[in-house]
């Protein structure tokens, strides 16, 4: 019984050390965060918090805005989960997964007042110098009619 008790209890400490639990690291880091056009966008700040099981997103925009989001990987669903939530009140809620050097999360469909349907889609990728991109594209089923945001993280730290 003890040795049962102390084998749960190891695999208990580190219960968030695979590999797709890993799958979001290349993000953590201190950062600053420039628009397509080279101008600052803000700071950001992703950290592993709850012994690795989560990466904390801290955002500092350069026009004021903040947000924060949390980044796990669900066993259940055996995909990435994000949900932000910003200064303004807006929140997001994202999922999917790592496909190559790419952390591919999407918004489930969503009314916009025109009557149409969108879905959010936000892609990380991991660059070659250890930069990340961050593309943010409104898709209209799969055709992409909107880039929300289009950043370059470099660490700074």
């Amino acid at each position: 019984m003890f040795l049962s008790l102390l084998v749960s209890a190891q695999s208990d400490s580190c219960a968030c050390c695979t590999e797709h639990h890993k799958a979001f690291d290349f993000w953590e880091g201190k950062w600053e965060v420039t628009n397509s056009d080279g101008t600052i966008a803000g700071t950001n700040t992703i950290e592993k918090i709850q012994t690795g099981c989560i990466l904390k997103e801290n955002w500092t925009g350069s026009s004021g805005s903040t947000g924060t989001s949390l980044n796990f990987y669900n066993l259940q669903t055996t995909q990435w989960e994000q949900l932000w939530v910003d200064n303004s009140g807006r929140h997001l809620k994202l999922q999917g997964n790592r496909v190559g050097n790419k952390m591919i999360l999407s918004s489930e469909e969503f009314t916009h007042t025109n009557g149409k349907q969108y879905r959010n889609r936000i892609t990380w990728t991991l660059n070659a110098d250890g930069s990340v991109r961050q593309l943010w594209e409104i898709l209209e089923q799969d055709n992409v009619v909107n880039i929300a945001f289009d950043g370059l993280y470099k660490r700074i730290e």
